[in-house]
């Protein structure tokens, strides 16, 4: 019969940080090793269960035996169970007793084509197996792979040593209501486990494995289910905030809810002195040392009370509230006397320091660094008609809050705790806010810098990165990036289109490699990495919704200035939906592969060697819509560039079927050859249209 089965594992404390993998490894390792020995039905179900003391899992509709199955044994090839008599031989006999058949004869053998010979085969059906003894293999199976981030030895009181991530005390299995009888580290299985470690003293029995989680959430103060801990956390949170909002990062409520069996919410306050310090530090201790949730009014500016998660529930809980509020204080008073600390000393006179800070041993150091990104800056800005004077002093004082006290202790704050001392010291608002928009963006998704100051310097310090640990060959390989240069180089990229920057890549990406002169570990890799940022480029237009052969008509032909290649791929799908496209881009292929083996013989078209009705028709409808084409292109009317080409489509088709290009006439060939290449340079102005082709 069919019954849900049970199995929990209870251990001491189980690291937080990897408790939801383990959970879902060791669900998912026992009903795997079950269904792959015939003991789930196809609409089992599977439910994982962990906290911060046990792992186990129910699965639905187990069977209390495999089926019976049929299995075709390949005995021996014919050539070698008989002799040239045909009369069975020794191997044919050994073979039979080896394999229990001892007593079968020549007759009960099928004899089958077995590649380019014969063989004997023998069909028979092989019994079930009982339930202990496939989980038990899976449930060994499993403990063998799980994600344990280090494992633990330790003594069990029989005198063995036992090898798990933390000290196992107890294993259930049920099948329905019957235990099943497995071993494992050392225990054997029963129907007995613990409830809450304070708020549950005594055993609880599962009396039936569809039992568990109400048993332990009804009787033992316990929620089983991760995700179900972390939802009624979440909504704890929002109950207690009131009208405030809740900081609650999804990462915080993940570790948190694995912290905790029984999760009830508090709320704390500390002193509104501390509000004087910039949030951002406040957050950050809650958040990193403790574990709290921070509360901000409807604008954002942080509260002074905040939210704990305990695992305790009382109808008291001042001690536990005071308990926090003490603990929380001493960090808060020492995030705010790095804060005062650092506001002794201005950004600008740390400076200096920074050559004592070792960038990579190949490129000098973080002053070296510094040096390289203002005078980039400097140029870009330049390029860009931006505050030369403004960029550069960003980027000087962008890496100066590497060396205070606050950073040192938050680094996730770099950047954010410049703009605060740089505001402090009197410097300009774009010079402080370039302190931590240059930083941006710093993942898939986030916010490009605001300001124009913000996305020069983070257009430099992204591009002498990108190119210096490039130069020095350590580009990323596989899934190894250390540096995190694709995502320097996306965060170029989203800068230049999305923000519309009217400056040449290749010229970034010279200037870039300019500041290494000089530098014996250096190679100029500008080819290399040009062709990387493109083919991150076709990445970031796929997100996009461009179709891949949209995209290969446009970054073929390795455009410089991507200010408007949104525009030119916008044109190349409004092109590509016009029922001349299809014939167009074909032709245009055909013309691409005429030049390449031509290598451009001919450099201008002489009216008096046109010979052909069609080709006269098609220099004559080229001249007239020249023109229309250039002005449209000169506008940035891409659309209207590629749409005024539909006009050819009836002259560039007759032209191929009328026509030949390649005459034994050297002039004419010539002559219809630069007329191709005249025709191809106004088809391929927006983008290489024969990458429409099929």
């Amino acid at each position: 019969m069919n019954q849900t089965l049970l199995v929990e594992l209870l251990t001491e404390e189980l690291p937080p940080k990897a408790l939801a993998k383990l959970g879902d490894a060791f669900a998912a390792g026992i009903f795997n090793g079950l269904k792959s020995r015939g003991f789930v039905e196809t609409d089992s179900v599977a439910t994982s269960y962990a906290t911060p003391r046990r792992l186990a899992v129910s699965i639905t509709s187990v069977r209390a035996s495999s089926p019976d199955k049929s299995i075709r044994e390949k005995v021996l090839p014919v050539s070698v169970a008989l002799d040239k008599e045909g009369q069975p031989t020794p191997p044919l006999a050994k073979k039979l007793a080896a394999l229990g058949f001892a007593d079968l004869k020549i007759s009960d053998l099928e004899r089958a084509p077995d590649g380019k010979a014969e063989s004997f085969f023998y069909t028979y059906t092989a019994p079930g197996s009982a339930l202990h003894g496939g989980l038990q293999a899976a449930l060994e199976e499993t403990i063998a792979k799980l994600p344990i981030p280090k494992l633990m030895s330790y003594q069990r009181p029989d005198g063995s040593t036992v090898q798990f991530v933390r000290p196992a005390h107890k294993l259930i299995a049920l099948h329905g209501g019957e235990v099943i009888s497995i071993a494992i580290l050392g225990l054997s299985a029963g129907r007995s486990t613990l409830g809450h470690r304070f708020l549950s003293t005594d055993e609880l029995a599962i009396t039936h494995a569809d039992a568990y989680a109400t048993t332990l959430e009804v009787q033992g103060k316990v929620i089983p289910s991760v995700s179900a801990r972390k939802e009624r956390i979440r909504a704890s949170l929002l109950d207690k905030a009131g009208h405030d909002k809740v900081l609650m990062p999804e990462s915080l409520l993940d570790e948190v809810s694995a912290l905790v069996e029984w999760p009830v919410v508090y709320a704390c306050k500390f002193e509104d002195a501390f509000l004087s310090v910039p949030q951002e530090c406040l957050i950050l201790t809650m958040q990193t040392n403790q574990k709290y949730f921070a509360l901000t009014d409807a604008n954002g500016k942080l509260r002074s009370r905040f939210l704990i998660v305990s695992n305790l529930e009382t109808t008291d809980p001042q001690h536990i509230i005071g308990g926090n509020e003490r603990v929380v204080r001493p960090r808060l008073s020492d995030a705010k006397f790095f804060f005062e600390q650092d506001k002794k000393k201005k950004l600008a006179d740390r400076i200096p320091g920074l050559a004592n800070v070792v960038y990579h041993n190949k490129l000098g150091t973080q002053a070296q660094r510094t040096e390289r990104v203002q005078a980039l800056a400097g140029k870009i800005a330049q390029a860009l008609n931006a505050d030369v004077t403004l960029a550069e002093r960003g980027a000087l004082l962008a890496k100066a809050d590497l060396l205070t006290d606050m950073v040192g202790e938050f680094p996730e704050l770099q950047g954010i705790m410049g703009t605060y001392y740089a505001r402090h010291d009197g410097e300009h608002d774009e010079v402080a806010v370039a302190a931590s928009e240059h930083y941006q963006p710093r993942f898939a998704g986030d916010a490009l810098p605001a300001t124009q100051t913000g996305t020069v310097v983070a257009l430099a310090d992204k591009l002498e990165t990108l190119v210096g640990i490039w130069g020095i060959g350590l580009q990323p390989t596989g899934d190894k990036d250390p540096f995190a240069l694709r995502r320097h180089a996306l965060g170029v990229l989203r800068m230049l289109v999305e923000k519309r920057l009217p400056v040449s890549l290749n010229t970034l990406l010279k200037d870039a490699t300019a500041l290494f002169a000089g530098n014996a570990n250096f190679k100029d890799s500008t080819t290399e990495v040009t062709e990387f940022m493109l083919d991150r480029l076709r990445g970031l237009l796929r997100e996009r919704g461009y179709a891949q052969n949209e995209i290969e008509a446009v970054v073929a032909q390795n455009p410089d200035r991507l200010d408007n290649i949104l525009e030119r791929l916008d044109a190349v799908k409004a092109f590509a939906a016009l029922p001349e496209a299809e014939s167009l881009a074909a032709a245009n292929k055909r013309i691409t592969n005429i030049l390449k083996k031509t290598n451009g013989t001919a450099i201008t078209v002489h009216k008096g060697l046109l010979k052909e009705v069609a080709e006269e028709g098609l220099y004559s409808a080229m001249a007239l819509l020249k023109p229309q084409v250039e002005d449209a292109f000169a506008k940035g009317d891409f659309t209207g560039t590629l749409k005024a080409l539909a006009h050819l489509r009836n002259n560039v088709d007759a032209f191929f079927n009328d026509v030949m290009v390649m005459a034994e006439d050297e002039q004419l060939r010539n002559n219809r050859i630069a007329l191709l290449s005249d025709l191809h340079g106004m088809m391929n102005q927006v983008a290489d249209i024969s990458k429409l082709a099929a």
